[in-house]
């Protein structure tokens, strides 16, 4: 992968681990030479994680909506900055820009976009691993959720394993290199779960 699109909230919860964690993913990407792609934010785990890569000399490309840079929460000193009109272009532009899609913890909008690419990916739209950073069980009652969503057949198994998941950055990344995509083939042909 040559970079790797980042879902992160515009807060910090002040969770010394997940600073940690940011410091760790900082530092494999930008040892494998892995540019990150994110929301362009300077503000929260956003903020952080882009600083993480800069410092080390990595290369940051983030992509903001106008009425947030209206907002001056824009990070203006990346390698890129792209300004555009929505949420919808953003999240576009973050997936086209990237090789494999990272969410670490955060609120509304971190879900959304993960779920948006998740849902692009199990649709054929395109072939990114997508991976969870489960820093300190954050995301541990959500997964939970998705195995009840295959219990209860509203998710495929095939489509529940398009999701890696890790609390350690570099385990993350490598399961992510080693990922071959493999949505459900048949989710057109055949919706009957059973």
């Amino acid at each position: 992968m040559k970079s790797i699109c980042v879902f992160c909230g515009a807060n910090f919860n002040g969770d010394p681990v997940l600073k940690q964690a940011i410091e760790q993913l900082a530092e494999v990407m930008v040892s494998r030479n892995i540019a990150l792609v994110f929301g362009g934010g300077k503000v929260g785990v956003m903020g952080l994680m882009a600083d993480a890569v800069l410092s080390r000399g990595g290369k940051a490309i983030g992509i903001i909506p106008q009425f947030l840079m209206d907002k001056e929460v824009g990070h203006t000193g990346l390698t890129e900055l792209h300004i555009v009109e929505n949420m919808h272009q953003r999240k576009q532009m973050m997936n086209d820009l990237s090789e494999g899609i990272i969410t670490l913890p955060g609120g509304w909008g971190t879900l959304e976009e993960f779920f948006e690419v998740l849902t692009w990916l199990q649709l054929g739209l395109h072939n990114h691993p997508i991976g969870l950073l489960n820093v300190n069980g954050f995301y541990d009652l959500l997964l939970k959720q998705m195995d009840v969503m295959v219990e209860q057949r509203f998710l495929k198994p095939t489509n529940r394993k398009l999701i890696l998941t890790s609390g350690d950055p570099i385990e993350l990344v490598n399961l992510m290199d080693n990922f071959n995509a493999k949505p459900d083939e048949v989710w057109f042909k055949d919706r009957n779960l059973t």
